[in-house]
C-alpha cells in the first residue's frame, strides 16, 4: 500500500502542531520545518480544518493549531479520511474501472482485507503517541518549544533523579 503525498503532508502538519501545543503556528513555518510547498500545505490545511482536526485563524497574528488534544486524534481516522477517496486499485474505482475481471476476481477481496488490516494497525496510535516524548522529532519541529506531555515527562524524570 502506498500513502498519498497529501496524507503524508497532513501527518507532518498535525505532528508539527502537536509539537508546538499552546501557540499558533504558521504555514510558512511548517513548510520550512517539514520540507513542503506552501501551496500544497494550504490545500492540506484547509482539508484538515474541514475535517475538524485543525483550528485556523486568519490575519496578521493568525496561524493554526490542533482543534482537539493530540491524544484524541487517531492516526487511523486521519488516514481513512484522507485516503478513502483514492481507490486502492482500478477495480475499486466506480467510473474508471475497465477491468473485465472485477465480478469474478478474488484479489479485490484480499485487497479490501489488507486495507482493513492496515487501518486497524493505525487505529490505536494517537498523534500524541507519535510526538510526545520523542525528543529527536521535537528538536526538528519545535526546537524552542516542548510538547506539554513531553515536558511533564521530562519534569517527572528530573524529579525522580533528584529524589
Amino acid at each position: 500500500m502506498r500513502v498519498t503525498k497529501r496524507t503524508n503532508i497532513a501527518i507532518r502538519v498535525l505532528m508539527h502542531c502537536a509539537a508546538n501545543t499552546g501557540r499558533l503556528v504558521t504555514k510558512s513555518e511548517i513548510a520550512e520545518r517539514c520540507n513542503a510547498s506552501e501551496n500544497h500545505l494550504a490545500q492540506v490545511i484547509n482539508q484538515l480544518a474541514q475535517l475538524g482536526y485543525l483550528h485556523t485563524q486568519r490575519g496578521r497574528n493568525g496561524g493554526l493549531e490542533l482543534s482537539r488534544p493530540a491524544e484524541q486524534i487517531r492516526i487511523g481516522d486521519v488516514f481513512r479520511a484522507l485516503e478513502a477517496p483514492v481507490p486502492l486499485a482500478e477495480c475499486f474505482a466506480d467510473v474508471d474501472n475497465t477491468c473485465p475481471l472485477t465480478d469474478a476476481c478474488r484479489l479485490r477481496i484480499a485487497l479490501t482485507d489488507a486495507a482493513s488490516a492496515f487501518y486497524a494497525t493505525l487505529d490505536p496510535i494517537t498523534l500524541d503517541a507519535l510526538v510526545c516524548d520523542n525528543a529527536p522529532l521535537i528538536d526538528i519541529l519545535a526546537p524552542e518549544h516542548r510538547c506539554a506531555l513531553g515536558m511533564r515527562h521530562s519534569n517527572l524524570a528530573a524529579q525522580q533523579q533528584t529524589s
